[in-house]
């Protein structure tokens, strides 16, 4: 087993399911002790209790990342019980309405998703930011998306959402780029996770027939790569989305 993130603390939101749970237990079987942030409380105590039996040093908080102060204490409290930040990954998110026409939007649910997915990552990316520049040294990573780089049609939320987690990577990644803190995002196409269930199996269909793999991709697949981003071995990747498409990036 690599032990490459021995004696490391990170923070990842989403953690109790999904995504977020895969790259902790990658990150957790490698060394880190991990901080999961989730507002599912339940869902968060039992993934605690699962780690836990697995021997992984892991705890869990109820965090809303869209609210300000909930982030900003959560943080606080990871930082004051462990004295560091070496690793945020911000893997909270929702896909929103999908096979729905611009003009049918609700902007409540428009304003929903940018409140979780654009405005969480910005929190998260502040307050990890200031804990881990007084050691100079961090790796953020965002679950960005390849609907945020091309546009999934009738998912006008969820694309734009992404797209501007994005374009937050690129420009704090360049803001911090001469200082030990990078900032990169992953851009997945269609992974097989819970937070897809509730997608219309017409979009769900759309979305698997672009990937030439002709197939979803795995979690696995998912924090594998995470796992080096995050790794000190990634030193010179900054601002940078990676691809995780199956073939489908073109750029």
């Amino acid at each position: 087993m690599s032990t490459r993130f021995t004696d490391q603390v990170a923070i990842i939101t989403g953690g109790a399911d999904g995504i977020g749970k895969g790259i902790a237990r990658r990150i957790a079987s490698e060394g880190a002790t991990v901080a999961l942030f989730d507002i599912n409380s339940a869902l968060l105590d039992h993934t605690v209790a699962e780690f836990g039996s697995q021997g992984h040093k892991v705890t869990g908080y109820v965090v809303d990342i869209s609210d300000e102060a909930s982030v900003k204490n959560a943080v606080e409290q990871v930082v004051q019980t462990h004295q560091r930040l070496d690793i945020m990954v911000n893997s909270a998110g929702i896909v929103g309405p999908t096979s729905t026409k611009i003009t049918d939007y609700s902007v409540d649910e428009y304003d929903r998703i940018y409140a979780i997915n654009l405005r969480g990552a910005f929190l998260m990316t502040k307050y990890a930011i200031q804990a881990m520049e007084k050691a100079n040294y961090g790796r953020i990573l965002h679950m960005a998306s390849i609907a945020g780089k091309e546009g999934n049609p009738f998912m006008a939320g969820y694309s734009s959402m992404k797209a501007g987690v994005i374009g937050l990577v690129k420009g704090v990644g360049k803001e911090y780029a001469e200082t030990g803190i990078t900032v990169n995002g992953i851009a997945p196409a269609v992974i097989k996770t819970a937070l897809n269930e509730h997608t219309a199996p017409e979009q769900l269909a759309y979305m698997t027939a672009k990937i030439p793999m002709k197939r979803l991709g795995t979690v696995e697949e998912v924090a594998a790569l995470a796992a080096w981003v995050l790794s000190e071995e990634a030193s010179f990747n900054t601002g940078f989305i990676f691809d995780l498409s199956g073939g489908r990036a073109t750029y």
